[in-house]
């Protein structure tokens, strides 16, 4: 059985451009998904999180809209409760990287606010992705990357084909036009190159050892893609 690393968002708000802390954290659907299928591989899941900070789930992942009714919601809340390891995170400061045959960041407009900026992140990034293991980051997860530096100041990502949270779903979903900055912006004027999907539609990219998806749906047919490169 191998140890894959979750790396979470710390943060329970998001501050937008007029100072607002929009209250936010995770997003359900895109840990639980990811988390039952490595389970059920029979992988051993350890979470971290920046100063090993117990995760916040944003409570709108838990809403009926998003789960395709009441019972979805009550089914996806009752799998959350069933993540135990989201009760007792390591700190980031303290992961070592050896112990862990595989990388995953979930979303949540979270990373947003804490990971595009943390550097210990970016450095477990920077050195998953050197590494070759299996890395693999969704929605807003690849605004961690922009927090992923070389030496010399670029991008450890700059060149990489990726999906993440587009500018059009950020726009459906209410929130391009209050926030600081974009994710598909940023990481395009980073380097990275943004494959834009059907908005809310599945869509996963594999570049070599990174595994990436647009949105919440893409959360289980990426988990799918990491599972095939740990066999």
């Amino acid at each position: 059985m191998s140890k894959i690393l979750f790396v979470v968002t710390g943060t329970d708000h998001w501050t937008l451009a007029d100072g607002t802390r929009h209250p936010t954290g995770f997003w359900a659907e895109e840990a639980v998904a990811p988390y039952q299928a490595f389970k059920a591989a029979g992988h051993e899941i350890v979470v971290a999180t920046p100063g090993g900070v117990v995760p916040t789930v944003d409570q709108g992942s838990l809403a009926p809209q998003f789960n395709g009714g009441q019972e979805g919601a009550d089914r996806m809340a009752a799998d959350l409760a069933a993540f135990a390891e989201l009760q007792s995170p390591i700190s980031l400061e303290d992961v070592h990287l050896d112990d862990y045959a595989a990388v995953f960041y979930p979303g949540g407009h979270g990373p947003m606010e804490d990971l595009a900026v943390d550097a210990t992140s970016g450095d477990v990034l920077t050195r998953a992705l050197e590494s070759g293991k299996p890395l693999a980051v969704v929605c807003h997860g690849p605004a961690a990357l922009l927090a992923a530096t070389k030496a010399d100041g670029t991008n450890s990502f700059k060149g990489y084909e990726v999906a993440a949270f587009t500018n059009e779903e950020e726009t459906q979903g209410g929130f391009a036009d209050k926030a600081k900055w974009l994710l598909q912006d940023r990481l395009t004027e980073a380097g990275v190159h943004v494959q834009v999907g059907e908005a809310w539609a599945p869509k996963v990219v594999v570049d070599r050892n990174l595994v990436t998806g647009q949105n919440p749906a893409s959360a289980a047919p990426l988990a799918d893609e990491l599972l095939k490169k740990l066999v």
